[in-house]
């Protein structure tokens, strides 16, 4: 136990001196660790102070004890199946070789001595373990044994000998008529797993002869898993159940919402289910409110867009608006923004739909449209309870609109958000919405728009010289013998061999100079303005992307996904 606990100070300790972490991380972490028994390293990651392979990286150098990938790694069945399957999955370990009397076996944590003398036990061989992170171990077993429950899920739902399974009928569609309790191993382990792979949306996919389950990673679809047709019905069933909706009502769209705890974290589930050729199509919105906030520095803005940025939200009224598609980080931005100008001697409420993430000192509003609280009845109230800064979720309405202008002239600080294309789209929306231009050019003080570009792989980046030929120097205003350099990854363990890890934001930022309010106010078309603000020094979308593809944060093509409109 001893060298247990020196091994765990001294994770801290080389954590510290290669700069991973901060002195007040690692405090923040140890008392964490006092609270749940977890390992440290477990709580760094948990806590988003480091990744997975950080803590491997310094195991592997502080014990000598070798890492490996998992996913380049062949395993043998039989070998991985010599071990019960419960304690693969209790320890997290998975046999990769025989040598004579020694098996080798990756773990996460080498110092677990009962998980060695577990396995030692149960095969009869002297155990040797090598490292792997959390996420390959998780991602062999479930590859080997199935997602916890599931195999024994799919056994326990198979029809009786003779039973044909008959077509769908979308008018009268068959009950469900299984056990419940292989339903909900299964509809937990999707979710789980879905949690673990830090997915933000869950599709389950109703297909001619079977279910295709599918998670959003970094805003890219995987495919996870398929199941057979019969679990189509009750699996639906099982989750419109946990989402307290209708499960006798399949011909219309509905919507529900689902509040678990998961490793002492609040993840809320957004359920939504639409009638499809082959039965529900269901998609599941995950918000885990236990996740670290960003602060501004941390959104990925470059270096002048951050400087603009923080001049704009220095202004203590006036209004703040963040435009882009859905999931583009709007609402991460807004929160990072509440962080930096909320302080104790400010009453700041907000309105959201949903409230995504719990924020200490801030009066967070539920919108409820149920129950008649609209974002503008819920506007209107805030502004009877002494605020200083108010954020809405989204202006959706020209009411909405209309409010936040007035609350904006009124001495208040309004931050919301808009669906708009790009920057100055938001100017001519509110405007559509029927506020006064006069009003516009008055109460706006800037508005971002943005994106979430993946981050290539810093592990197994390279660079590239495109050829004379390629869209890459079309896109770059390159001439063809200009040299260019560029860069794309590989593919390797730290990325799970994608090339991509994480994201960040391209943005472009538009403070409201005079000039530009003078043109509001004159009605000026959004190519005029567009126009001016680029001579003023605002940098477009695409123009930001290029710039971090060309120092290697991102690559040309997660620009051109993102960025590119054909008008350029």
């Amino acid at each position: 136990m001893a060298k247990a606990l020196r091994q765990r100070r001294l994770i801290g300790d080389f954590l510290l001196e290669n700069k991973l972490i901060t002195p007040a991380q690692l405090e923040q972490a140890l008392k964490v660790q006092q609270q749940t028994g977890e390992r440290l390293g477990k709580v760094l990651v948990s806590l988003g102070y480091v990744s997975e392979q950080d803590i491997v990286d310094i195991l592997e150098f502080q014990l000598g004890i070798p890492q490996v990938s998992l996913s380049t790694v062949t395993l043998n069945p039989l070998l991985v199946e010599s071990v019960p399957e419960h304690l693969v999955r209790r320890h997290k370990a998975i046999p990769l070789k025989k040598e004579g009397n020694k098996l080798i076996v990756a773990v996460v944590d080498p110092l677990n001595v009962v998980a060695v003398d577990d396995i030692r036990l149960a095969t009869g061989l002297e155990i040797e373990p090598v490292l792997a992170t959390e996420k390959e171990i998780e991602s062999a077993i479930q590859r080997y044994f199935g997602l916890p429950g599931l195999e024994r899920a799919m056994q326990e739902l198979e029809p009786p000998e003779g039973i044909q399974m008959e077509a769908v009928n979308l008018e009268h569609p068959e009950e469900a008529s299984v056990d419940e309790a292989p339903v909900v191993r299964l509809a937990n382990s999707i979710i789980i797993q879905a949690i673990n792979e830090q997915a933000s949306d869950i599709h389950i996919e109703p297909q001619q002869e079977q279910v295709r389950v599918r998670y959003r990673v970094d805003g890219m679809l995987r495919d996870a898993m398929t199941l057979p047709r019969k679990f189509r019905s009750p699996l639906v069933s099982r989750i419109k159940i946990m989402a307290d909706m209708d499960i006798a009502e399949r011909r219309v769209p509905q919507d529900g919402r689902i509040l678990i705890r998961y490793r002492e974290r609040d993840v809320d589930l957004r359920v939504s289910t639409m009638p499809a050729v082959f039965g529900e199509k269901v998609v599941i919105r995950l918000l885990d409110k236990g996740k670290m906030l960003l602060r501004v520095d941390q959104l990925g803005f470059q270096e002048e867009n951050l400087e603009r940025f923080k001049e704009i939200i220095r202004h203590s009224y006036g209004m703040i608006l963040i435009t882009g598609p859905t999931g583009s980080g709007k609402t991460t931005t807004l929160y990072a923004v509440l962080s930096e100008v909320s302080s104790p001697e400010l009453n700041v409420i907000t309105v959201e739909d949903p409230v995504e993430y719990l924020l200490s000192g801030v009066n967070q509003v539920q919108v409820n449209p149920k129950a008649g609280l609209t974002f503008a009845r819920g506007l209107r109230a805030i502004l009877r309870q002494d605020p200083d800064i108010v954020m809405v979720g989204e202006i959706r309405d020209g009411e909405t609109a209309e409010i936040a202008v007035r609350a904006a002239m009124t001495g208040h600080l309004v931050l919301s958000t808009l669906h708009t294309n790009d920057a100055i789209g938001a100017l001519t929306r509110l405007i559509d919405m029927g506020v006064e231009p006069f009003l516009v050019a008055s109460t706006v003080l800037g508005v971002t728009a943005q994106r979430l570009v993946r981050l290539v792989c810093p592990r197994c980046r390279e660079p590239y010289e495109p050829g004379k030929e390629m869209r890459e120097r079309f896109l770059l205003g390159a001439g063809y013998e200009e040299p260019v350099t560029l860069y794309r990854a590989r593919g390797c363990r730290y990325c799970s061999n994608i090339g991509y890890r994480g994201r960040t934001n391209i943005a472009e930022v538009l403070p409201i100079t005079p000039v530009i309010k003078e043109m509001i106010v004159a009605k000026a078309s959004a190519a005029e303005i567009s126009r001016q603000a680029v001579a003023g020094g605002m940098r477009t979308l695409r123009e930001d992307g290029i710039r971090k593809a060309i120092k290697g944060i991102t690559t040309i093509e997660e620009v051109i996904r993102v960025a590119y409109t054909g008008e350029e």
